[in-house]
C-alpha cells in the first residue's frame, strides 16, 4: 500500500472556512436541519439558477459529449449520463476501444440527486482519462431507502459492462468511482460483483467514501463541526438512508458497511482520497489498511488542507484540481490496456 495519511493537516483555506461559516447560518443546507421541503429541493437544485449551480458545482468540461438515457432495470427505467471524449486524439490509440468508469454522486444517499449537479467531475474524468464515463441517477431516500441506491448502481454497472461495445468502451477495462455516498457505492458495488463472480472491475476509486456506520470514533469527535459535512449530518443521512432497515441490522450489512465484510481480499484495486478535515477520514483510512492487509493493491492520497467536499464545491475547494488529476492518474494506471 502506498499511504502518505501520516501528513500533518494543516489549516483549511480561508475561503472554504467562509463557505463553512455560510452553510451554518442556513437551515437549509445541512441535512440535520433541513426539512422535508428542503430535502426536496436540495435533490435536484432545480430552485438555483443554473449559472449559480456551475458556479458552486463546476460546469462540465467542454471536452466531452454527453447524452443522456433511460437504462432497464427491475427498479423501473434508472436515468444516466453518458460522457465520450470528443477528440480524437484522446483515444489510446487510432480505433482503439476506450476504458469505462462509473460514477455515483455523493450526497448522502439523500441529497445532489440531478445530474446537472454532478456534472464536473466524471465529466473532467472522461476528458482527461479519454474514457467513456456513465453517470447514475440512482433513487434517493427518504422516498427511496436502501437498498435502493445499491440496487441501482448495480443495475447500471452490470449495463455498462454488458453494453460497453456499444459505447465505443471495452467491458475488460472498468471501474467504478464515487465521493462520500458514492465512494460507498462503489466500494459496496466491488463488494458484491466480486461475491457474484462479475461484472469484472478493475479499479475503484473511493473519495471520502463512508466505510462504516460508526459515529464515534476520532475523527467524527475532531471534525464534528467541521466544514461542509457535520457528525449531526451523518447520523441524520443513516436515518434516511437505512430507515426501517436498522430494526433488521442493516447497519452491520457489508453493502450498507463495506468495512464490515468478512473478507476485503479479491476486490479491486484502490485509490482512497482522503479529506484530513473529514468526519469521514478515520473510517476511509481503515477501510484502505484492511484492503491493503488482505491483499488488495491500495493508493491512499490524503490532502492535509482539506475539508470534506472537493467534489460536490470545486469553485471553492481548489484542492479539487489536483485530488481529480490523482484520480485521473490512479485509472488511467489501472486501466491500462492490456
Amino acid at each position: 500500500m502506498t499511504d502518505d495519511s501520516a501528513a500533518r493537516p494543516v489549516r483549511i483555506p480561508a475561503r472554504v472556512r467562509a463557505w463553512g461559516w455560510f452553510m451554518d447560518r442556513f437551515r437549509s443546507m445541512h441535512i440535520a436541519t433541513m426539512s422535508p421541503t428542503d430535502i426536496e429541493h436540495n435533490q435536484t437544485m432545480r430552485s438555483i439558477p443554473a449559472p449559480v449551480r456551475r458556479m458552486l458545482f463546476g460546469a462540465r468540461d467542454a471536452r466531452v459529449d454527453a447524452r443522456d438515457l433511460a437504462i432497464p432495470t427491475a427498479g423501473g427505467p434508472l436515468g444516466v449520463r453518458v460522457y465520450t471524449p470528443h477528440r480524437a486524439d484522446s483515444r489510446p490509440a487510432a480505433g482503439a476501444a476506450l476504458p469505462i468508469a462509473v460514477y455515483f454522486h455523493g450526497g448522502g444517499w439523500t441529497l445532489f440527486g440531478a445530474l446537472d449537479v454532478c456534472d464536473w467531475l466524471p465529466s473532467r474524468v472522461a476528458a482527461e482519462l479519454g474514457a467513456v464515463v456513465m453517470a447514475v441517477d440512482y433513487r434517493l431516500a427518504p422516498k427511496h431507502p436502501y437498498p435502493a441506491a445499491v440496487d441501482d448502481c448495480l443495475a447500471a454497472v452490470r449495463w455498462a459492462s454488458e453494453h460497453a461495445e456499444e459505447l465505443g468502451a471495452s467491458p475488460s477495462r472498468l471501474a467504478v468511482f464515487g465521493d462520500s455516498a458514492g465512494g460507498n457505492l462503489s466500494a459496496v458495488i466491488a463488494l458484491l460483483a466480486r461475491d457474484a463472480g462479475g461484472p469484472a472491475i478493475r479499479a475503484q476509486g473511493l473519495i471520502y467514501p463512508v466505510t462504516d456506520t460508526t459515529l464515534d470514533d476520532a475523527s467524527m469527535r475532531e471534525n464534528a463541526r467541521k466544514p461542509v459535512l457535520h457528525r449531526a449530518d451523518m447520523d441524520a443521512f443513516f436515518r434516511y438512508y437505512l430507515g426501517g432497515s436498522r430494526e433488521h441490522g442493516a447497519d452491520d450489512d457489508p453493502s450498507v458497511a463495506p468495512i464490515r465484510a468478512a473478507s476485503l481480499s479479491g476486490l479491486p484495486a484502490a485509490l482512497v482520497q482522503v479529506s484530513a478535515h473529514d468526519v469521514l477520514r478515520d473510517q476511509a483510512l481503515a477501510y484502505a489498511a484492511r484492503l491493503s492487509a488482505e491483499g488488495t493493491p491500495v493508493e491512499v492520497k490524503t490532502y492535509a488542507e482539506a475539508p470534506h467536499g472537493w467534489v460536490t464545491y470545486p469553485g471553492i475547494m481548489r484542492v479539487s484540481r489536483r485530488a481529480s488529476a490523482d484520480l485521473v492518474d490512479f485509472l488511467r494506471r489501472a486501466l491500462a490496456a492490456d
